[in-house]
């Protein structure tokens, strides 16, 4: 299912070619607030790959950025905090000592570029770094909980649609995949989300 509205979103949003993008197709420019919300996907394996776990929760956040419009096309740079509520547990066969991951805030700052596919519409690609907030857990309470931050590479596109006034809105899909966590048998943790948003330009 995850894997589907993801090819959607990214069908719907890449498969415009920049020669659609006419003359008096203006990409957008300036800074730029919003908030959005979807849904998170958050896949987690062992460290020896040996077994795998998954969940699926909401997730909400901010944005801001800045855009820089070249005519038809855009390039800019966009900063984002969300948190999500995603639980995983690996099943007691591993032995796992710590065998529950918790992931929490995600905090993304990275480059984004598109161009206007008709008046008022624009598709972008984005790529950047992200941290991901953590915790690890044992359900026996053998162990404490062991809080921690992994670092990622986020990857997405989407679609971006001029509203009445100064608003816009957002369709977008991402993707971000993680290191493993250390002190624990947790290894790739990954993320997939589609996420709609409301935006204010300036």
């Amino acid at each position: 299912m995850k894997k589907t509205i993801a090819g959607l979103v990214i069908a719907t949003g890449m498969v415009a070619t920049p020669a659609m993008a006419q003359g008096q197709n203006v990409a957008p420019g300036g800074f730029y607030v919003g908030a959005l919300a979807g849904y998170e996907g958050l896949d987690v394996e062992s460290d020896d790959g040996s077994v795998s776990a998954d969940a699926d929760s909401a997730v909400y956040g901010i944005t801001a950025g800045y855009d820089l419009s070249l005519g038809s096309a855009f390039v800019g740079v966009e900063g984002e905090l969300s948190k999500s509520g995603g639980t995983t547990e690996f099943p007691g066969s591993l032995g796992a000592a710590r065998e529950g991951l918790d992931a929490d805030g995600q905090y993304y700052i990275g480059a984004r570029a598109g161009f206007a596919v008709t008046p008022g519409i624009a598709a972008y690609g984005k790529i950047g770094y992200t941290s991901l907030d953590t915790r690890s857990f044992t359900q026996s309470g053998s162990l404490s909980d062991l809080d921690d931050n992994t670092d990622g590479l986020r990857f997405g596109g989407g679609l971006q649609v001029q509203l009445p006034g100064p608003l816009e809105g957002r369709l977008e899909y991402r993707r971000s995949n993680y290191k493993g966590i250390a002190g624990t048998e947790i290894g790739d943790v990954s993320t997939d989300q589609v996420v709609a948003g409301v935006g204010l330009r300036f």
